[in-house]
């Protein structure tokens, strides 16, 4: 960085886009900024010029120089306005998260800003720094920090009524509490989200994350119909956007359709117009998964988690719901391997389903003691043997009807002799007393 300033002016900035690489637009754009001159119009360019240097600083993966960026300029933010503040320093930080593999430096920043937020007494701007660092914390599994942090921050937020930010906070307590398997918590932060996007405007891209989270967790109860709905609010929303997260909301909504034996819906969605907008990697995994599952086959099934292992087994949500999947489609594979056989070896059906046999047994077993079929393991021959269904004898149902039936009519006949013996009492003593006999 050169030690001699430039005039804060629109030359400078035009200098500084004209330049014939980064490294020199930077060190112009440097020099602008060490302009002593506090004028409004000085104070605009430079802002001008904060801009321009944070996307050369992006685009050049220097993080390192994004932070020592926003440290120097603290003399700066006492000449502006605290909105105009608020918006470079959250541009910074925007910029920092841009750059791959600076997980721990943006935590370590956004520590640094909630610090000299809170010496310079901004709340407005410490407030939206913390959640962002909650959110950071979360996608760092550093859960207890960040559910701590949030503690304290929703009953603040709530206190002042920033509606805005406190939908954001609701939002981001609900996906910790998810990520943490709590789901009741998480779908009371949500109602809390949905409560305070009801009294205000709410951006369709926040509108969107509503949805998309209202959809994970309705799958998340098996409930994937309204999940399905959800998902397709969300794509909606992030498609008119051109948002990243579109691709994942139609995802997901394949993924319900899976889930609900309409596998064949699957390639009609992707080969419609929305549908090849998005065709890479995410969508090939879902067709992959949907052809598995409409032609019963695990070794399909098992292909394609191979194939796509970053699209499927590393997305927890897809995970967890294929997971379950792949259980009901190997129990339903079983039952109609051993449906012809009272005796089988278990090496046998390993061999016909092509699954190692310690698998197969221990999922026979499960199945046994879930009652799945009837039947035993003989571990000593290696078989499996099936039971004949029993057959349910119709004599005891048909007591146990006849003993409830019997009961019913004893309480009848009892209510009738309690009120008949009521009547007589009330007869009696209305003639000992000689008053006129009227009968209850």
């Amino acid at each position: 960085m050169s030690s001699s300033y430039l005039p804060a002016t629109d030359d400078s900035i035009k200098q500084a886009l004209e330049a014939k690489n980064p490294s020199e637009a930077i060190s112009i754009l440097y020099r602008i900024l060490d302009n002593p001159s506090s004028s409004s119009e000085a104070l605009r360019f430079k802002e001008q010029a904060i801009n321009n240097l944070t996307d050369l600083l992006r685009q050049d993966n220097r993080a390192e120089e994004l932070r020592s960026l926003l440290t120097q300029l603290r003399p700066f933010f006492s000449l502006i306005p605290k909105a105009k503040t608020a918006k470079i320093v959250r541009g910074i930080i925007d910029a920092v998260a841009k750059i791959p593999g600076t997980s721990e430096l943006q935590i370590s920043l956004c520590k640094e800003m909630v610090q000299w937020t809170r010496a310079e007494k901004r709340t407005f701007l410490r407030q939206r720094v913390e959640a962002r660092l909650a959110a950071l914390l979360m996608e760092n599994k550093e859960y207890s920090e960040a559910l701590n942090l949030l503690s304290g921050l929703i009953k603040e937020v709530r206190r002042l009524d920033d509606k805005l930010l406190l939908v954001d906070i609701d939002l981001l307590e609900s996906k910790l509490h998810f990520s943490l398997r709590n789901l009741p918590k998480a779908k009371a932060a949500l109602t809390a989200a949905r409560t305070a996007a009801n009294a205000i405007y709410v951006p369709p891209a926040q509108q969107g994350t509503i949805d998309l989270q209202s959809g994970i967790l309705h799958a998340e109860e098996k409930d994937y119909k309204t999940a399905y709905s959800y998902f397709f609010e969300a794509f909606e929303a992030f498609n008119a956007l051109d948002d990243s997260r579109a691709v994942f909301s139609l995802k997901y909504m394949l993924l319900c359709k899976i889930m609900v034996n309409q596998a064949d819906d699957v390639a009609g969605i992707i080969s419609s117009k929305a549908g090849l907008q998005y065709l890479g990697p995410e969508l090939d995994a879902m067709k992959a998964v949907a052809d598995a599952h409409s032609k019963r086959s695990l070794k399909l099934f098992e292909i394609a988690l191979r194939d796509f292992k970053a699209q499927l087994e590393e997305d927890p949500i897809v995970h967890r719901h294929l997971s379950s999947l792949y259980d009901t489609l190997l129990e339903q594979n079983l039952c109609r391997l051993i449906e012809p056989f009272s005796r089988v070896e278990i090496a046998h059906i390993a061999e016909l389903i092509e699954l190692p046999v310690d698998h197969v047994e221990k999922k026979l077993s499960q199945m046994i003691l879930d009652k799945k079929f009837a039947g035993t393991l003989d571990q000593g021959a290696g078989c499996l043997i099936i039971f004949e269904d029993p057959k349910t004898d119709a004599i005891y149902p048909a007591t146990l009807e006849t003993i409830s039936n019997i009961g019913k009519v004893v309480d009848s006949k009892l209510e009738e002799m309690w009120h008949l013996n009521k009547n007589l009492v009330l007869e009696v003593g209305q003639q000992l007393i000689g008053a006129p006999s009227n009968p209850v």
